[in-house]
Order: C-alpha cells, then structure tokens, then sequence
C-alpha cells in the first residue's frame, strides 16, 4: 500500500483483522517487519521512495518471510491477541 508519507496507508491496513501492516522506508526494516512481526502488507511512502530504494525494499520483502525461533512467533502471537482483544471492545 502506498501514501504519499505511508503512514495512513499503514494505519487503514491495519484495521482490517488479520493484517499487520509494516511501513518501511528501507530494506533492514522490510525485512525485520517480515521476520520478526511476520508482517503481511508492506506501505510505503510515495513521497520518501526513490526507484532504487523500492527496488531494495522489495527484494528484502520478498526474500525475507516469518521467523521460525520462539521470540519471533511471540511477538506475533502478543500482535494477534491484542487484534482479538480489540475487536472483542468494540
């Protein structure tokens, strides 16, 4: 998803239950976005990315995937209940 700064597009995503949107202005954070938080949609500032630097972000996005050791999976699991807990607020 892409805005001109990325950040309402990252907040609008992640209102949708099950989305963990990420908004990376470089290829350390997608790929960390992806591993440690297994994030699922990338946003992107329109205003901020070069062609270069997309280009890097990308490869890292699609390169990168979910971590397998166990702070990894709890930093998603502690994502997923406080996306239940939200919702169950509402």
């Amino acid at each position: 998803m892409c805005c001109w700064t990325g950040t309402g597009a990252s907040i609008a995503a992640n209102k949708v239950p099950g989305v963990r949107a990420a908004l990376c202005a470089d290829a350390y954070t997608a790929d960390g976005a992806r591993r440690w938080n297994d994030a699922n949609v990338l946003a992107l500032s329109l205003r901020l990315t070069s062609e270069p630097l997309l280009k890097e972000i990308l490869d890292a996005w699609f390169a990168g995937g979910a971590g397998a050791d166990a702070e990894d999976r709890e930093n998603v699991a502690h994502v997923e209940r406080l996306d239940r807990e939200g919702r169950a607020v509402r």
